[in-house]
């Protein structure tokens, strides 16, 4: 039986980690024909994403995985320039890149039976600047991208719009226009493009990944074809390698927090809590490793809770100091950026939170609905639990995702979509108020509303899609015979 090897290499930030994980796993539960290996590049983005890599020990993974650290590479820190630091690490860790696999390739010529052959790597999105190593392996090269498909439409459309049309896509920023782009139903306003392309710095990586997206073997999307059918459908014409639809994939519960640390009494706690809340009563507040919010806005959000009056568990966190790229801390006491007796006077109906295991929450059955960033993986993770999103963007394409969310899929509420900060300068953005908030809560805890009936129908379709015979089951296999059949092609050349 031939045995074959997958090697991943995802952008060292959290959710990027998360999807190439997930991924790896589920191609290794499928078929005991292929081992994979998921390559963590280093420093990783923030201490969240440190501590979530370090949990992955063996233990917690199938036979036949394994996560491996790169060395990390202090000097190639994040720097001032947008994406550029995506590069540069990239760029920074070819060599310890090649000097693994190189390891798994004189392994396999050594013990031909018994070890597995270097079947190919899957790149992320944004170091596809890595394939010239599938070429020097002489094997072939899979992007998976952690965004969902219609993102990776508009990729294509806006480095086809850059490139042949010659437009000057950062004059887009504050622009009133809108972009007709193939992998979405509706027009999309110009301003939630991603943040990537109003940078002048950061664009021509986005544009070199988009220009690769199109020599891969194939592209791996964390999407499920009943969830983003129009884009999937319209990634299938034109000269584009086939799509993989796998998801939903998200992380599994119970792998969000460290059992024996103090994390697993601030879960107990919480679940505690949540069992004595009535079903669909509560709305859940998160915006994931670098979501904060200014002293202001805290105080915005605290009086449309308090106003509004339903149920809540509100995980707030400390902004960074201005001109540092880290991820928001710890508050030492909610009582100093909180308005003043907000805490005793909501004691009855909210809880406020330091930390948030997202995936166990959303499955609780105390939850009503979820005001999120709008990443992606957030996105999926309310998606199969059946709650519906208020969407509160606030950078990269988490915009992009929120008109989606809203418009293109209807299984959310607005309380803002063109809202944003800027991670690197530290900018604050538009304060939004108690009442736009307030409004967008009521909308979203609305009982019996079409947005409630609609996601609650796209969760079970969620799971029949990841069951036997479902879309992205289907999708799985044919990606691991396409990956079997790339061997069999390979040794048939060199047997002509």
């Amino acid at each position: 039986m031939k045995k074959a090897e997958l090697v991943f290499i995802p952008l060292p930030a959290m959710g990027h980690i998360i999807a190439a994980v997930e991924i790896a796993k589920l191609i290794v539960e499928r078929d005991d024909r292929i081992s994979t290996s998921v390559l963590i590049m280093r420093p990783t983005l923030d201490s969240t994403t440190t501590k979530y890599t370090e949990s992955l020990s063996p233990s917690t993974l199938p036979n036949r995985m394994r996560v491996v650290d790169l060395p990390c590479l202090e000097h190639t820190a994040v720097h001032k320039t947008g994406a550029s630091w995506m590069a540069s690490l990239a760029e920074a860790q070819k060599n310890h890149v090649k000097e693994f696999v190189s390891k798994i390739k004189a392994q396999s010529e050594l013990s031909p039976n018994d070890s597995p052959r270097l079947a190919g790597f899957v790149l992320d999105t944004f170091v596809l600047g890595m394939n010239d190593l599938a070429a020097e392996f002489g094997v072939p090269w899979y992007v998976f991208s952690a965004s969902g498909a219609a993102f990776i439409g508009s990729m294509l459309y806006l480095q086809a719009l850059h490139d042949e049309q010659k437009a000057d896509l950062p004059e887009y920023k504050d622009s009133d226009a809108e972009l007709e782009i193939p992998s979405l139903v509706n027009r999309l306003p110009a301003k939630l493009l991603p943040s990537l392309v109003f940078d002048r710095e950061s664009l021509p990586i986005f544009l070199g990944a988009a220009r690769r997206l199109k020599h891969a073997r194939g592209i791996l999307i964390n999407t499920f074809k009943e969830l983003e059918s129009h884009a999937i459908n319209s990634l299938s014409k034109g000269e584009i390698p086939p799509v993989y639809p796998l998801g939903p994939i998200v992380r599994c519960k119970g792998n969000s927090y460290d059992v024996g640390s103090s994390q697993i009494n601030d879960y107990k706690d919480i679940m505690l809590w949540l069992d004595d809340q009535p079903p669909c009563s509560v709305v859940f507040l998160c915006f994931r490793s670098w979501g904060s919010f200014s002293v202001d806005q805290v105080k915005e959000n605290a009086y449309a809770l308090e106003q509004c009056g339903h149920r809540f568990l509100w995980c707030l966190r400390e902004r960074p100091c201005k001109g540092k790229i880290e991820s928001p801390s710890d508050y030492v006491n909610f009582q100093d950026i909180l308005p003043e007796g907000f805490l005793d006077r909501s004691v009855k109906i909210g809880k406020v939170i330091k930390w948030a295991p997202q995936v166990e929450i959303l499955g609780h059955k105390a939850i009503g609905g979820f005001v999120s960033h709008c990443g992606w993986n957030s996105t999926l993770e309310s998606t199969l639990s059946g709650v519906p999103i208020a969407t509160w963007p606030l950078y990269g394409e988490q915009q992009f995702n929120a008109f989606e969310i809203v418009i293109e899929l209807g299984l959310g509420v607005e309380i803002k979509i063109d809202s944003g900060i800027n991670i690197i300068e530290g900018a604050i953005g538009e304060i939004v108020s108690s009442d736009d908030i307030k409004r967008g809560l009521k909308l979203l805890m609305e009982n019996g509303s079409e947005i409630r009936k609609k996601v609650k129908e796209m969760s079970q379709l969620s799971r029949k899609a990841l069951m036997e015979d479902g879309s992205s089951y289907s999708a799985l296999t044919r990606l691991i015979e396409d990956v079997m059949d790339s061997i069999a092609c390979h040794d048939c050349s060199l047997l002509s």
